[in-house]
């Protein structure tokens, strides 16, 4: 596996698990009653979320190209982070929406 795809996974993760963290932390305010801060709080996690979503495109069009990954296990952990988060942002989003109706 070459340094750049492992670079690249890694970058996924991260951008991925800022994401998910911000999707609950967003739940978390609203919970609290403070809607403003949980849109901050989806609007950061979208943020990373497409900034990791764009390093995965990146690694599909290589592979469509004919560039082998040979990620293996390092990829998969990478894609299942990103949709766990793309989950959290689901949820979170619904959450919110259901405080609002709550709390009035």
């Amino acid at each position: 596996m070459s340094e750049e795809l492992v670079t690249s996974c890694f970058q996924l993760i991260t951008y991925v698990g800022t994401a998910r963290s911000c999707f609950i932390n967003a739940i978390q305010k609203a919970k609290e009653g403070n809607y403003e801060e949980a849109e901050k709080m989806i609007k950061e996690g979208n943020d990373a979320f497409n900034q990791g979503h764009d390093v995965h495109l990146d690694l599909l069009a290589k592979e469509a190209g004919g560039e082998s990954s040979g990620g293996g296990l390092l990829m998969m952990h990478a894609e299942d982070q990103l949709m766990s988060a793309e989950g959290f942002h689901i949820i979170a989003d619904e959450f919110i929406e259901l405080y609002k109706k709550i709390n009035g």
